[in-house]
């Protein structure tokens, strides 16, 4: 095998035409950066769509539905029809598969199946996914308190999940309505037995405090993964920012088409253009601002108007800034060469940079209408989204006026500077960090924005550190419903909720309450109120709702799309 992956990784540096058209190799050019190999920390999109090809789940999306399922791990997919789910919809049964191979050739058990949703949710590291199965299953966000102690006992992990002969059990703290979208997309099941002999948690109460929150690089996964998906993994070549994976012969399935799959990190468009038209990468990511230099080119297929639950770009107002040793606020002072920590504490502020922004402009020039404008954070498509949702227009005479009543005038004065950021190799942020900047400095050149890029490490690493007061991002969704746009957003233990150090009682208590409503009327309901106050409140600046755009080469076939893959499921895929 190692002289196999020489060979390939050889061919790939020479830039053979022949070698990129070799129809068992594929290569995928795409921008963003691979985090780790350990489905509990990552939280971001490229990293979880690279994922889904190695570690299975319980159930899977059928085809590019959202709403129906098709066993995958499981042997059935559960319902109160079929008693798989209790009538109250508190209890859950999988009854797990037999004689599914993991890549180290262990025999998947139900044991490993408990064993994957327990470290999941209770190892939970800060800024990690956990909190997508904590919430239905133990009704917390989190596994520690504001001391940051450990919370659950004993008896409360042991009656969450449990195991009758064949069949995983997991009780419901109270009726959660997208529980089994969340299975869908998050239930990646591991080998105990081999996480174990690698040092990883043993599965015990007892033990469990030396793995909650731990530092990634601490983790064995971080770099070697074993699953029972359709693609094994090979190698992480962290230079270069590639990862090699092989088809697995034992796949459930039969092995998949693609015997090498190529992922590499390409931040530059440019690059990634030349690759395809060279054959050297097989499909790349195109931001929508560059579609034009990839329609009709020669031997390229242009995979447009991919559905998405997608807001981004958002702009995100840290609340109160982290200033130990922070360049991004300046001075730190309302004194023209920075801004204090608390700066967008200030609601007139926030209104002013959300009236500053061209929406119509962005959408039509940036993202040639292949978009629609934002209203809130809930993407169309799924239930609670409103056309009707309050929003900002584009208004520098409103803008300025909320500007001057800032600071009781101070600010209009005195001026301000701090760095506005976004993560490298995201043209479409960049672009509206951009938009936003010529507005808001042409209002009054004492009002300076300095724009810089980041890696995408590093982005993360200051975003939950509060160290950024303003800064691009979006979210993409784990699952298709309403409430993991709404939790994320709004909910004080909500990821960026938590990075802008924003808080709201009221608002916590409505997003409590409409998980848990049974009723679709109620929710829809409690999520109008809900996008209201985060309009009245200006938390966060909502741009558009994107499409997804490819480009790959004509040879490839077989692709097919799922909103929630968050990347390309290549299993279907052939040359």
């Amino acid at each position: 095998m190692k002289k196999i992956i020489f060979l390939v990784l050889a061919a790939i540096s020479v830039n053979s035409y022949a070698a990129a058209k070799n129809p068992n190799m594929l290569f995928y050019a795409h921008i963003g950066e691979i985090t780790t190999l350990d489905p509990v920390y990552p939280y971001d999109a490229i990293t979880q769509g690279m994922m889904l090809n190695v570690y299975e789940t319980l159930l899977m999306f059928k085809g590019s539905s959202l709403s129906e399922y098709e066993p995958t791990l499981a042997s059935k997919v559960p319902s109160v029809t079929n008693s798989l789910i209790s009538k109250d919809g508190l209890t859950y049964t999988f009854p797990i598969k037999k004689n599914i191979k993991f890549h180290n050739g262990n025999i998947l058990k139900p044991e490993d199946v408990k064993y994957s949703l327990l470290r999941f949710m209770l190892t939970d590291p800060s800024g990690g996914p956990a909190s997508l199965m904590l919430e239905p299953v133990f009704a917390i966000a989190s596994t520690r308190d504001l001391k940051g102690q450990f919370i659950l006992s004993k008896k409360e992990i042991e009656n969450a999940v449990k195991i009758e002969n064949d069949n995983v059990i997991v009780k419901l703290k109270r009726p959660f309505a997208p529980f089994l979208s969340i299975i869908a997309r998050w239930s990646y099941i591991m080998n105990k037995q081999w996480c174990i002999e690698n040092g990883e948690w043993d599965g015990t109460y007892e033990t469990l405090s030396k793995y909650n929150n731990r530092p990634k690089e601490d983790s064995f996964l971080l770099k070697n993964m074993n699953g029972t998906g359709p693609f094994k993994f090979e190698r992480w070549d962290l230079n270069s920012k590639q990862l090699l994976f092989s088809s697995f012969k034992d796949y459930r399935k039969s092995p998949a088409s693609i015997k090498m799959l190529v992922m590499k990190t390409v931040p530059e468009f440019g690059t990634r253009r030349l690759m395809l038209e060279a054959g050297d990468a097989d499909i790349i990511d195109v931001p929508r601002t560059f579609e034009t230099q990839v329609r009709g080119l020669k031997g390229t297929v242009i995979e447009d108007n991919l559905p998405r639950l997608l807001t981004d770009p958002v702009f995100f107002f840290t609340f109160k800034v982290n200033p130990l040793a922070n360049p991004d606020i300046g001075s730190g002072r309302l004194d023209g060469n920075g801004i204090p920590p608390n700066f967008f504490s200030n609601k007139d502020i926030r209104k002013a940079f959300a009236l500053s922004f061209d929406y119509q402009g962005f959408l039509k020039e940036g993202m040639k209408n292949k978009a629609t404008l934002a209203k809130g954070s809930i993407p169309p498509g799924l239930l609670g989204y409103n056309s009707n949702t309050p929003s900002y227009k584009f208004n520098k005479t409103k803008a300025a006026e909320y500007f001057k009543k800032a600071y009781n005038g101070k600010l209009w004065t005195t001026g301000f500077q701090f760095t506005l950021t976004f993560n490298t190799g995201s043209e479409v942020r960049q672009l509206a960090c951009q938009v936003l900047k010529r507005n808001i400095e042409s209002i009054n050149p004492k009002f300076k924005i300095d724009i810089r890029g980041v890696d995408w490490p590093i982005y993360l690493e200051k975003t939950q550190n509060k160290k950024m007061p303003l800064f691009t991002r979006g979210w993409t969704g784990d699952y298709p419903d309403a409430h993991n746009f709404i939790f994320p957003f709004y909910h004080s233990k909500g990821r960026y909720a938590i990075a802008q150090n924003y808080s709201n009682a009221e608002m916590d208590k409505l997003i409590n309450l409409a998980v848990s409503q049974t009723s679709t009327i109620k929710r829809k309901e409690l999520y109008k109120e809900i996008q209201k106050l985060a309009h009245e409140e200006t938390i966060q600046i909502y741009t558009i709702h994107p499409q997804g755009l490819l480009a790959m080469r004509d040879w490839v076939k077989g692709f097919y799309d799922n909103a929630v893959f968050m990347g390309i499921y290549f299993y279907p895929i052939s040359k």
